[in-house]
């Protein structure tokens, strides 16, 4: 079994920065995608950012410049450094890990909230 844990949501200003993390643990495959995606009220997931384990990114056009995602694979962990942020980022911010086609997994979700 795979667990993802999720730390460092809250609420902040706008313009103020947070720093999520994800800890993964259990059966992991040494080459995986982990992410992060949002959802916000009345609104589908969508994707914020992804990593591959050999470091390539690929970012939802609304938070390139502003947001940064990072991965230390020796402790199967994944960040997400949100920086200038928008009342529009509040979400609930979910981690994702990904496993050839078929292993899926997601954490809990963090509440980020950004007030205006």
């Amino acid at each position: 079994q795979v667990q993802l844990v999720e730390s460092g949501g809250g609420l902040v200003q706008a313009g103020g920065s947070l720093r999520l993390s994800c800890a993964a643990s259990g059966s992991i495959f040494r080459i995986n995608v982990m992410g992060w995606y949002r959802q916000a009220p009345g609104k589908q997931r969508e994707l914020v950012a992804v990593i591959t384990s050999g470091g390539s990114t690929n970012y939802a056009d609304s938070v390139k410049g502003r947001f940064t995602i990072s991965r230390d694979n020796a402790k199967n962990t994944v960040y997400l450094q949100m920086n200038s942020l928008k009342p529009e980022d509040t979400a609930v911010y979910y981690c994702n890990l990904r496993m050839l086609a078929s292993y899926d997994y997601w954490g809990q979700g963090t509440q980020v909230t950004v007030s205006s």
